[in-house]
């Protein structure tokens, strides 16, 4: 007798169909600020977003406080001699972990870490705590790999930023389709310019997409960031974008 799959997490459920948006400003820039990323994050919610991913400790904390919808967290830390930059030790998973993000991402790739970590190692630590992971990858086999050792999530966040897939075209649609058949929840993540690219990427079989640059990459406020988002939104729902009700109190001002 065959029985129903598990129930989906409530997060995954949250996420599946929606734009996560990617809130990170270059290091040394004048809005890298917990404050101003805080703020950013909080406009991409208010014109719906249903999650945000977000890179270092300071700006995690920041944004945790200002909004409730699932958070993906990062540390980029780069380790001479290696090459994996995202979460790429037990270490970093642990710091992004004391934060209360609901996920982790992680470089899931084939490529050694700092510390001689393993994806099995890294995926455990994560559930132990109850986040999910999320495995970037670069290819098809980051994929397989990493659900074999029960990430959650895949995403193609690495495809066209290693070797032997730099040059790729962007965004990885046919990785995303094929991340999708593991069995996972799909993500598809980078080159994604346009509302267009967005719903390419759901109808390649991601269950969810991220946008970063094409959103926060140029904005200088946070209001910039909602009239974005909110084209990314109204492309994935069908919607003709500014049909949807705008708040009379935006969140990312701070009077809510």
């Amino acid at each position: 007798m065959s029985h129903p799959p598990p129930p989906e997490p409530d997060v995954l459920a949250r996420l599946r169909g929606n734009l996560i948006v990617s809130v990170q400003v270059p290091r040394g820039s004048q809005l890298a600020r917990p404050e101003n990323i805080a703020a950013m994050a909080a406009a991409a919610v208010e014109a719906g977003a249903a999650g945000v991913r977000i890179e270092s400790v300071a700006h995690l904390e920041a944004v945790r406080a200002r909004i409730g919808v699932p958070v993906i967290g990062i540390i980029k830390r780069e380790y001479d001699g290696f090459l994996p930059y995202i979460t790429p030790t037990l270490a970093d998973v642990r710091e992004v972990l004391a934060t209360g993000a609901e996920i982790v991402a992680f470089d899931a790739t084939r490529r050694p870490r700092p510390d001689g970590s393993t994806t099995d190692a890294i995926v455990a630590e994560i559930h132990r705590a109850g986040a999910l992971a999320m495995a970037d990858c670069a290819r098809g086999g980051d994929g397989r790999d990493a659900r074999a050792a029960g990430a959650d999530i895949l995403a193609t966040t690495l495809c066209g930023y290693t070797e032997g897939t730099r040059g790729a075209e962007l965004p990885a649609l046919q990785l995303a389709g094929e991340l999708a058949t593991f069995g996972a929840f799909a993500v598809c993540e980078g080159g994604i310019a346009d509302p267009e690219r967005a719903r390419a990427g759901l109808e390649a079989g991601a269950d969810a997409v991220v946008v970063g640059t094409a959103i926060t990459g140029a904005a200088h406020d946070a209001e910039t960031v909602f009239r974005r988002t909110r084209s990314f939104v109204a492309a994935l729902r069908g919607e003709r974008e500014g049909s949807a009700r705008i708040c009379a109190k935006p969140l990312w001002r701070g009077d809510e």
